[in-house]
């Protein structure tokens, strides 16, 4: 072998002069020309399209949501290996889809998100390797995961092993449910199959005119029903906030929505094996509010805006209300005391009278299981007149519906605190949190009524016959009502009973509830084994 064979690059010819290898510092800048482009996505006019639609792309959302210089991206030089249809001479970088991890506020964050500009955001081999890869590393790290999504579905022209795909992303959401915070972020189109991952996660956002959620769109179900509906009207922001319950938040643009991302994430643990990070306040915990005296009428058929309670209690009057749009006889909603956070479920007297009904019932059950899930403490503010009546409910399932919401609060083994405002009747007060299903402690305002049913209601069962007899039936049933109250019904009758722990000054429920939730913080609770409870459906 001669020199020149020796110093000859590898394929030229013999005899040839050997080919220049390009310095590191030439491939370095190479790699950064690469990303650049990558970056910016497959063309300028794509890049337009997205923002006429009213839409950002997918790295200037991630800009929106994480920390400034945090993001660090993985698999961007991923392309497909699919042949058919064209695909072969279409091979973008990232596939339409970036993956990587970030920092809100400091604390690591995993992210994905659906590129339109590249297939339409469509799922494929590579495109799904590249989620279950950013899945599992939230997993393995104990970190939240944000999933942006934008996308047009799987990508037909890879047909089965992009449907393979879904079915990784749907395993993974289930594996860790309950392990580490899951929200869904819905900045675009979501059909099919694909719009059951973010049924499966903890939290969906969306944003009205330009995302929608469906299993079957318009055109199928003008082609089954006859009927003609537009895309927003099936399953817009509107819809899945306010009718289906699906989104938890809803926004008018993708800056106000992924802000607010952010602003649920400083309320919740990186992964359930930890607290949800603590924020110092100048909110003193034993302030004292006269003015709940006010908020409550003594009446209990009297409504009056619970939201105003809860301002009060919590610190500097913020909380983050969950699903405001949806069952609003219920409320549930993240906020702090004392800097730490916790979880408030509350009846609402200012829609249907804050009885407990079907959606009500999910609603809080569902919330009650997150919150459960990552260590958040449940305080439950409590004006219930009862389930709500009525043949519809009853053939719908309010039993069924009803009983989630029980199971959920009998198997939360986290700190758990009843505050009984006005009312509790019936069976919904044992739902409420009760005593006799697991709350730590149960506590009441001196206006509290705690009873089967309200007194008249009562006193027209128990004295029947009397009421019929006497010469004035309205006269003796007045009596008789005020009889029941007095015997039954006065404000400690069930602390008298052990029922309730304490009653309690309203000025001093906030100084009750701080002092209450620190001494109940490291609370432990056994559960017994079994592989899963087989809640009602």
């Amino acid at each position: 072998m001669t020199a020149t064979d020796e110093t000859r690059a590898p394929g030229s010819a013999p005899g040839t002069a050997p080919a220049r290898v390009p310095t590191l510092a030439e491939r370095t800048q190479a790699l950064r020309d690469l990303k650049a482009a990558v970056a910016a996505g497959p063309s300028e006019r794509a890049t337009e399209q997205q923002h006429a639609r009213g839409k950002l792309t997918a790295y200037e959302r991630i800009g929106l949501l994480l920390d400034k210089g945090s993001f660090t991206e993985i698999e961007g030089l991923r392309r497909h290996r699919a042949t058919g249809f064209g695909l072969e001479a279409k091979r973008p970088h990232t596939d339409g889809v970036v993956t990587g991890w970030g920092t809100v506020d400091g604390r690591t964050v995993f992210v994905y998100a659906h590129d339109f500009r590249i297939f339409g955001g469509a799922l494929g081999e590579a495109h799904a390797a590249k989620i279950h890869k950013i899945m599992d590393l939230a997993a393995a790290a104990g970190a939240p995961l944000v999933s942006l999504n934008d996308g047009a579905g799987a990508r037909i022209q890879e047909g089965v092993t992009a449907l393979a795909g879904y079915g990784g992303i749907f395993t993974r959401n289930v594996r860790t449910s309950g392990v580490i915070p899951q929200i869904s972020v819905m900045l675009g189109p979501c059909a099919g199959g694909a719009a059951y991952s973010p049924a499966l996660t903890d939290f969906v956002f969306m944003v009205h005119k330009t995302s929608q959620m469906f299993i079957t769109g318009p055109d199928v179900v003008e082609a089954v029903t006859g009927e003609k509906i537009t895309h927003d009207d099936l399953g817009g922001a509107r819809v899945h906030a306010g009718v289906s319950g699906v989104a938890a938040f809803d926004f008018d643009n993708e800056e106000d929505c992924l802000a607010e991302v952010r602003y649920l994430l400083s309320y919740l643990p990186a992964n359930n094996q930890e607290l949800p990070p603590p924020v110092p306040t100048a909110d003193p915990a034993d302030r004292r509010s006269e003015r709940l005296v006010d908020l409550v009428p003594s009446e209990p058929g009297r409504p009056y805006d619970m939201r105003a309670v809860i301002e009060e209690i919590v610190d500097d009057g913020e909380f983050l209300e969950v699903q405001a749009s949806w069952a609003a006889n219920l409320i549930c909603a993240l906020a702090r005391i004392d800097g730490a956070v916790v979880g408030i479920v509350a009846n609402q007297p200012m829609s249907l009278a804050g009885v407990l009904d079907i959606d009500a019932s999910d609603k809080g059950a569902r919330f009650v299981n997150t919150c459960d899930a990552f260590n958040i403490p449940l305080v439950t503010l409590v004006d219930v007149p009862g389930f709500l009546p009525g043949a519809d409910q009853e053939h719908n399932g309010i039993i069924r519906h009803g009983a989630k919401l029980l199971y959920a609060y009998c198997q939360a083994t986290v700190p758990r605190i009843q505050v009984i405002l006005r009312k509790a009747y019936g069976g919904a007060y044992i739902v409420m949190d009760s005593r006799s299903i697991g709350a730590d402690l149960s506590l009441a305002w001196p206006g509290n009524e705690i009873a089967v049913m309200g007194a008249e209601g009562a006193a027209n069962v128990v004295f029947r016959r009397e009421i019929a007899a006497a010469e004035d039936p309205e006269a003796r049933r007045a009596e008789l009502v005020d009889a029941y109250r007095d015997e039954l019904m006065h404000p400690f009758y069930a602390a008298e009973r052990g029922l309730v722990d304490d009653v309690i000054d309203p000025a001093e429920t906030r100084s009750v509830l701080a002092r209450s939730l620190a001494a109940l913080r490291r609370k432990e609770s056994a559960a017994p084994y079994r592989k899963h409870g087989n809640p009602p459906m």
